[in-house]
């Protein structure tokens, strides 16, 4: 189980453990400026999803189909590595696989936190996720037709900060460093999920993290995830893009911190 999702560990080895589960197209890397700072009080655990970093595990399209697969393997590998109350900082696609593995195993969860968190990325009724169903469509066909090059010109919108420009050219790194067959099949999962309904069964304590300015995850949908479930607070970063613990990760490491004392 470590080798095949490349946890890696730091911090106290029999504090609380803090586990950080990183978004599409990114690998456990990207949390390098922030999850340092809780090493010297809790247990610090990293990992690679299917696809991505150093994961060796094996890629199951079936399994793999819907978020459940990805929620299986937060589940195992807390189950492997006898993991109670956690706390789980998700990125992105990876807060709602914090929250549908909190709804089926509510016991091991301590608190939650959402980094730039979407239950629906397509607007609906009464509801707005940021994006159309044709610019999803067009986005994922894109994706499929030219991945490096949907890498290159996506990854500085998702990461904003359009006057720091290494931002946008590391996140384009790591896009191209995934396996383009499996992003493709991740992207269909994370753009088309649905899991408005499964917030109001999270009864663990979240943070929800939201950045002023997202492309991907507009301010609305921050505050719709707030607001729809039971015991949740949302803090608005002093930042911009959709990755503030690579571009503000002062701010990002503040706000946690100041949720886990609480």
């Amino acid at each position: 189980m470590v080798a095949r999702f490349n946890i890696t560990e730091s911090g106290v080895s029999d504090g609380q453990p803090i586990l950080f589960a990183h978004g599409f197209g990114c690998d456990q890397n990207m949390w390098r400026l922030v999850a340092p700072a809780f090493a010297d009080r809790y247990r610090v655990l990293l990992f690679d999803h299917v696809g991505s970093g150093a994961s060796t595990a094996p890629y199951d399209p079936e399994r793999y189909g819907t978020l459940d697969g990805y929620v299986q393997d937060v589940l195992d590998i807390c189950q492997e590595l006898d993991l109670t109350d956690v706390v789980f900082v998700g990125h992105s696609v990876s807060s709602m696989i914090g929250a549908l593995a909190a709804i089926a195993a509510p016991g091991r969860f301590a608190k939650l936190v959402f980094v730039g968190p979407s239950p629906r990325y397509i607007d609906d009724e009464g509801y707005r996720g940021g994006f159309a169903e044709a610019d999803i469509s067009e986005l994922l066909d894109s994706l499929e037709a030219n991945y490096l090059g949907w890498s290159s010109a996506m990854a500085p919108v998702i990461m904003g900060n359009a006057d720091r420009p290494e931002l946008g050219e590391e996140l384009t790194t790591s896009f191209c460093a995934t396996d383009p067959a499996i992003a493709r099949r991740f992207a269909e999962v994370t753009f088309r999920s649905d899991n408005r309904d499964d917030l109001s069964k999270v009864v663990v304590p979240t943070l929800v993290l939201q950045c002023s300015s997202d492309a991907i995850a507009p301010v609305e949908v921050g505050e719709y995830v707030t607001r729809t479930m039971p015991d949740a607070r949302m803090v608005l970063l002093d930042a911009t893009g959709h990755c503030p613990h690579l571009s503000a990760p002062g701010p990002t490491i503040e706000a946690i911190d100041a949720f886990l004392r609480a």
